[in-house]
């Protein structure tokens, strides 16, 4: 794992909690004189594109899990990358296994017949994350693009969350090319028997010492497989070993990252980011072998994962994160796109596991980023912060941002979903949209259909 990175901060986050309101009209002003309006035209990414020039890692963010238009948006400049600008692959924050049965249905591979089907692997929670219109849409287009081309975009998973389905991948990979090395491997992953496919119980009973940790199982089977020889085969079996080195990674990370759930957030949390390193690392040499040309990737993650973390409050507490280990080894290879909204619709559960609900957002917070870029009082639009001297000086306060994951809690929404921010320094440019609607999910059950109470019921004012 990565080293804790060295914090690039000019004093702390939480000294400065509000902004003097002459400056922020200041910035607003500002602001007005540098956004670049987004009208729904062919055009409107060409300026975003040549910023983002040689780049090899395009990092696409979101302030929500569960906001149509940031999956639009993401899905219409990566098929411009695709299209214009040799993109490699697509890396998001989704389980390995899960994604790996869509690579192959992109590919024109597996028994899938459709996008919905191929993307049937996202059964755990928060299943519309992937399971949902736009996303279904677009793989269909990659599909289509894949198959009436030479240069095909692969699409992979960056999450941990797979312990026990990548066991599985493993032992079935190994069944069919060399059954001696499935026995052992199936006589180490024995060790989580006990626990019966539940891994946070695993993490629970490992850290209290209640249970044998199976740390060294992991990393002696994460050791054969990565010491096999490569395979002089076809692009398809190579992938194949490519895919069960892969979640052999990701069993011995999600081990480590179960057992550190009940010692604390920070760890856990680096730990996760840095596994998600760890894979695009992975995939880089996978597609480098095949090819002359350094591959070129676009990320899809939370702004939390991608915005660099050293700019924020996370920095603060010692969580780094995988935009900010990308920028520490590629520099300016790496381009960082965040994105916001004020108010609307999102999807979101009010709990874990609980069923998805399209609920309201309420306005931005006074003060807060979304809030100063709602009064520029432009509907959607990019403000390109790298190389922006003027806006840098302006805007290196910071400022609360929200950041809404797979739950939202309206109520407590101050503590549940704000963090402080320096802008600039997070990203190398923002995409706004005002006002937002929820992510339709494929599987629309009775609570999302239903939605919300308005919350001026039942007044009406």
């Amino acid at each position: 794992m990565p080293a804790l990175p060295p914090k690039t901060r000019s004093g702390p986050l939480a000294a400065t909690k509000t902004a003097n309101a002459a400056n922020t009209q200041a910035i607003v002003h500002g602001l007005r004189r540098h956004l670049q309006p987004l009208f729904g035209h062919p055009s409107d990414y060409d300026r975003l594109l040549t910023a983002m020039g040689p780049a090899r890692f395009i990092l696409l963010g979101e302030a929500s899990h569960g906001t149509r238009e940031f999956y639009r948006e993401r899905i219409e400049i990566t098929q411009r990358l695709i299209l214009e600008r040799r993109l490699d692959a697509l890396a998001i924050e989704a389980d390995w296994p899960d994604t790996w049965r869509v690579h192959r249905y992109v590919n024109g591979q597996g028994p899938d017949g459709s996008a919905e089907q191929a993307l049937g692997g996202f059964e755990r929670f928060p299943a519309w994350m992937w399971r949902n219109v736009e996303m279904a849409q677009f793989i269909d287009w990659l599909r289509n693009h894949n198959l009436s081309t030479r240069s095909a975009v692969g699409i992979y998973g960056l999450d941990l969350y797979s312990l026990f389905r990548s066991m599985a991948q493993v032992l079935d990979y190994l069944d069919r090319v060399d059954p001696a090395a499935a026995q052992r491997a199936r006589a180490r992953y024995a060790c989580f028997d006990h626990v019966r496919e539940n891994a946070q119980d695993y993490g629970y009973r490992a850290s209290l010492g209640w249970g044998r940790s199976c740390e060294d199982e992991v990393i002696a089977q994460l050791r054969e497989l990565a010491e096999r020889a490569p395979i002089e085969g076809t692009d398809l079996e190579r992938d194949e070993q490519f895919h069960a080195q892969q979640n052999a990674r990701l069993v011995r990370n999600a081990e480590a990252y179960y057992r550190s759930m009940f010692g604390g957030r920070v760890n856990a949390w680096n730990l996760r980011d840095s596994h998600m390193l760890q894979t695009v690392q992975a995939i880089e040499r996978h597609l480098g072998a095949s090819t002359s040309a350094a591959p070129r990737l676009a990320i899809w993650a939370h702004n939390s994962h991608l915005g660099d973390a050293s700019a924020t409050e996370m920095g603060e507490r010692g969580e780094w994160n995988l935009g900010q280990l990308l920028r520490q080894h590629h520099g300016a290879a790496v381009f960082n796109l965040g994105m916001s909204t004020y108010s609307g619709t999102v999807t979101a559960a009010d709990d874990w596991d609980e069923p998805a609900r399209r609920k309201q957002v309420r306005p931005g917070l006074e003060g807060s980023w979304e809030s100063l870029l709602h009064h520029s009082e432009a509907d959607r639009f990019i403000v390109m912060l790298r190389g922006n001297p003027v806006l840098t000086q302006m805007m290196q306060a910071p400022r609360l941002q929200r950041a809404i994951g797979v739950i939202y809690r309206p109520q407590t929404e101050r503590h549940s979903h704000y963090f402080m921010t320096r802008l600039p320094q997070q990203f190398d440019a923002l995409l706004h949209i005002d006002h937002s609607h929820a992510l339709e999910p494929l599987d629309r059950q009775a609570p999302w259909v239903s939605g919300e109470v308005p919350e001026t019921y039942p007044s009406g004012m």
